[in-house]
């Protein structure tokens, strides 16, 4: 039987839930029934973003779903045209508006854009909305260590997540390590691996060795190195299963086989030292 449960603690002493639905290129008007049916099927954290055009499909979803509002746990994330601290504000206001919510449960910088060179001013803007209430946790998505050590130098104060691109193929070890000696949650994106490990072996072992899904297996293996994970599925079915986490374990040599899997060069998406606009992840 499994130890993981599903919730994680951030260092600012609120919690979330360790597996969430993320709605990437779902679109607005379709959007909210997948919302729906994931929070029916269990899904409490749900995952949007400015940038994704589908905050009001899923604010329609979180109104009509039946839950108390405390009961779910909603992200979304600042866009990278709007950095800047009067910038990110508004930008706020605006998915606030969308969203139809008067706080957020965790909001991200989606993007460092360390060549427009304003995230720090966002991230200060996202320090005082914290202080206001209006976000309970505040996080980044896609920092590099050094993003994150400039966050610490110039505000003194370290996101409760950074949300990254992770999957067997690209595990991003360095980086990971630098999160658990902060105390930073890693929260996996794609963590299905963009459909690029359906016929790898070494996974497919390890999914027939447990009579489990290959989804399965890759979903168990981010929670065991910790991670939060937000897998997207519009199946009724799939969304059940990516769910059903809890109840077998990867042993000890079936996490150092999939070790072995890591290529550094395997990054699908952008570089963040270099990406600034156009593609939404």
């Amino acid at each position: 039987m499994s130890s993981i449960v599903n919730s994680v603690k951030f260092h600012d002493g609120n919690t979330a839930p360790r597996v969430g639905f993320g709605v990437w290129q779902i679109e607005n008007d379709v959007v909210t029934q997948a919302v729906q049916t994931a929070i029916e099927s269990g899904y409490r954290l749900i995952d949007t973003a400015a940038i994704y055009g589908n905050e009001e499909g899923v604010g329609r979803a979180i109104k009509a779903c039946g839950l108390d509002r405390k009961d779910l746990f909603i992200t979304t994330k600042l866009w990278n045209d709007r950095h800047g601290y009067d910038e990110t504000m508004a930008a706020f206001n605006e998915s606030m508006d969308k969203l139809g919510l008067d706080y957020v449960d965790l909001y991200l910088i989606h993007w460092p854009a360390p060549k427009i060179g304003l995230y720090v001013k966002s991230w200060e803007a996202l320090i005082q909305l914290r202080d206001e209430g209006r976000i309970r946790s505040i996080g980044v998505s896609n920092f590099n260590q050094n993003h994150l050590e400039t966050l610490l130098d110039e505000t003194g104060v370290l996101p409760v997540v950074n949300q990254i691109e992770l999957n067997p193929r690209f595990q991003q070890p360095e980086l990971r390590q630098f999160h658990a000696q902060h105390n930073i949650v890693t929260e996996s994106w794609s963590p299905l691996g963009h459909g690029l490990l359906w016929d790898n072996p070494v996974l497919n072992k390890i999914a027939q060795k447990h009579k489990r899904s290959l989804a399965q297996v890759v979903l168990r293996w981010h929670m065991q190195l910790n991670c939060m994970v937000i897998p997207k599925s519009v199946n009724p079915e799939r969304m059940r299963e990516n769910l059903a986490l809890f109840d077998f374990n990867l042993d000890e040599q079936d996490m150092a086989d999939i070790a072995t899997l890591h290529d550094s060069e395997a990054r699908h998406g952008p570089d963040p030292e270099r990406f600034r606009l156009p593609k939404a992840v």
